[in-house]
């Protein structure tokens, strides 16, 4: 017979509080175009981005970080003491070690709370939230921070017609707390590893600094490209339509929900062709608020969620309460779906 005492947490979790940081400068299609052959016409009829949020140098993966969790954490009514995990989704933060959560832990004043990094791409923020998830009801953290964030100017080839126009920056972020019923419900996730190179970094850091430099990629100046994010497109257009389509079909399924039930559908922010098609496909009724954000903030990989419901939230088109489907899917080929309560 074990010794070992049982975990106890609390019965249920939900998202208490949301907030979200875009950088202040904003990135109309025509920037994009001075390095590409296209047209505005074109990006808004292919991806529906019109402007997108570009990072400063002071605007670090950091300090967007922290705005956006000072929101969340005051949005929640708690202070920062009581978090007692921080947990940050990012495919951009360039330093290996140490994990940018400690930086922002501290800076927050959250004490010393577990922090740590994760790398799941597009599909990040539902990853963190089914993670913060399992701490509450398992008992080892009472409120759990849950970042987004990307500065994805930094791994965007401006000369890379298929990809240039697509990506933005910001951070996302929501506190995970105890619930008395259930406001999350069970994630439907999962990998498709066989998929991995549809969507990924040119070169690895140490093919760019000890490879070959014949065989790296050269921009219009013959001078060595930084990596940056690349895809097929047609490729991962078909997937999220058909396949993410089927993975939010069972996040509903898990939770009980049928589309009726439905107050808004937030999805990765990819592609307005893509959103479009996944509410086609799934059949959402006309009462569903749609998240549309990628109009004005772009495609902000783990941050695009969390942006998208602070967003939703803060204009009024949807309200604490919501019952809102929540699908994440990107590079690995990776994704995550739920069913959550809006705080």
């Amino acid at each position: 017979m074990s010794k070992i005492k049982p975990s106890k947490g609390a019965p249920y979790a939900r998202i208490l509080g949301v907030g979200g940081y875009r950088p202040t400068r904003v990135v109309p299609n025509e920037v994009i175009l001075e390095t590409i052959d296209s047209s505005d016409e074109w990006i808004r009829s292919r991806s529906g981005i019109v402007t997108r949020h570009w990072a400063s140098d002071e605007e670090t993966v950091a300090m967007m970080s922290i705005e956006a969790s000072g929101k969340a954490i005051a949005d929640a009514g708690i202070t920062p003491e009581q978090i007692g995990a921080v947990i940050v989704s990012t495919v951009s933060h360039f330093k290996q070690t140490p994990a940018v959560a400690t930086e922002i832990a501290h800076k927050i004043g959250a004490g010393k709370p577990a922090a740590f990094d994760i790398s799941a791409g597009c599909a990040g923020f539902g990853y963190g939230l089914t993670l913060a998830k399992g701490m509450i009801v398992e008992g080892s953290a009472e409120h759990v921070l849950v970042i987004g964030v990307e500065r994805l100017s930094d791994l965007t080839d401006l000369e890379d017609r298929a990809t240039a126009f697509l990506f933005g920056d910001g951070a996302g972020a929501v506190v995970v707390g105890p619930s008395q019923e259930p406001a999350i419900g069970p994630t439907v996730w999962g990998s498709e590893g066989d998929k991995s190179e549809t969507i990924k970094q040119t070169v690895s850091w140490n093919e760019l600094h000890i490879g070959d430099v014949s065989k790296l990629p050269l921009d219009s100046k013959g001078e060595i490209k930084f990596p940056a994010i690349t895809q097929e497109g047609q490729a991962v257009f078909r997937w999220a339509v058909y396949e993410m389509a089927k993975v939010a079909q069972q996040a509903l399924d898990a939770a009980g929900i049928s589309p009726e039930d439905l107050d808004v559908f937030i999805p990765h922010q990819a592609n307005m062709r893509i959103i479009d098609s996944m509410v086609k496909t799934l059949k959402l009724p006309e009462h569903v608020t749609v998240a549309r954000d990628i109009e004005s903030t772009g495609n902000t990989s783990a941050a695009s969620i969390p942006l998208a419901m602070e967003r939703l939230l803060a204009t009024g088109q949807a309200k604490s309460g919501d019952t809102a489907l929540v699908i994440g899917f990107g590079a690995g080929l990776v994704y995550a779906a739920t069913v959550v309560t809006l705080p």
